[in-house]
């Protein structure tokens, strides 16, 4: 690799950092990037080194968050534990079920989201009344675990989007809080899958390490620029990066 090269990927990496800490969507910057790069090696590959920085940009995003918002630990701690292994066996699924399987589904749902954002003003940034019961808990739980979870190791685009409105609808958080509890779950999958990627040979450790730098100082702005700008701002953003993840995966289905 030239420098350019490296400066680009390092680049993309930072860029898709503080994507990733303010609403989820960085590996839709990502993941193209390592596969214009390294056009030798199968997607697998470009999937498993961008685990390498996505980890450690949701790790360092999730350590922000908790330092100054409120976490409903009752729901994290068993998420997350589920999402390792849910994470891993959506990466161990992955090189059997074609992306143009989850393309068209995720799209609608991503339209849906970005819609239902755009027209309900107060959704996710004014608090709401609403009594979180044991099985909105449970609900909450088994959907951020084991199905967000496993499609993040299966797939991934929209997982941190995915997470933020589980939480904001299930739990009545605020966007920001919903961003904070997304980003332990997140890393939680990622590392699973990692595991697997690394398993199967699928990693360039080396690239991989050299964009978590970058990835890491991305987290850290994003993070802090969303808790000083609070949930409207995350709102925004949602319904700019689910609009751009909608157009890229339209582009990759039918193109």
């Amino acid at each position: 690799m030239d420098l350019y090269e490296v400066i680009g990927l390092l680049l993309a990496a930072t860029a898709a950092g503080w994507v990733d800490a303010v609403v989820g969507g960085g590996g839709v910057l990502l993941i193209p990037v390592l596969l214009l790069s390294f056009p030798q090696y199968p997607p697998a590959t470009a999937l498993g080194t961008n685990k390498i920085a996505a980890v450690m940009g949701t790790a360092t995003a999730a350590y922000m968050y908790q330092r100054r918002t409120r976490l409903d630990r009752s729901v994290l701690v068993p998420a997350a534990a589920l999402a390792v292994p849910f994470g891993a066996l959506g990466a161990l699924s992955a090189a059997s079920v074609p992306t143009s399987y989850f393309r068209p589904v995720i799209m609608a749902l991503l339209v849906s989201v970005a819609l239902f954002v755009a027209f309900r003003p107060s959704f996710g940034v004014q608090q709401t009344d609403t009594v979180v019961t044991r099985r909105r808990r449970i609900t909450a739980i088994l959907l951020a675990g084991v199905g967000i979870g496993f499609y993040d190791g299966v797939f991934g685009p929209g997982v941190g989007t995915f997470l933020i409105i589980s939480f904001t609808t299930l739990l009545a958080t605020q966007f920001l809080e919903s961003a904070a509890m997304a980003k332990v779950i997140n890393a939680s999958s990622n590392l699973g899958a990692l595991a697997v990627f690394a398993w199967q040979g699928n990693v360039l450790w080396a690239i991989g390490l050299g964009m978590a730098v970058g990835n890491i100082t991305g987290a850290m702005i994003g993070s802090r620029t969303a808790m000083k700008k609070g949930s409207g701002f995350v709102r925004v953003v949602l319904v700019l990066v689910v609009t751009g993840m909608v157009i890229k995966m339209g582009f990759d289905q039918f193109a």
